[in-house]
């Protein structure tokens, strides 16, 4: 196997198991902040807000394995 194909093979794996784990964590924060929502209507504001900024913080962990994957690819 050549290096060029080993770093692609690597890319790919931690790209893909690094967007994993922040996709499944904002369809649960999603979904729970919807089940809150459903319960208490009055406080959707105060939910919907703590909700953006959860997904925020999850989706930088996404971000930041795609960095990580290209930076196998081109180092």
């Amino acid at each position: 196997m050549e290096v060029e194909s080993a770093k692609l093979i690597a890319m790919s794996i931690a790209a893909g198991l690094g967007v994993l784990g922040p996709a499944i964590g904002i369809g649960m924060i999603g979904g729970k902040a919807m089940e809150a929502i459903g319960r208490n209507p009055e406080a959707s504001g105060k939910v919907v807000s703590n909700m953006i900024l959860a997904i925020v913080f999850a989706e930088a962990l996404g971000i930041l394995a795609i960095v990580v994957s290209f930076i196998i690819k081109f180092v």
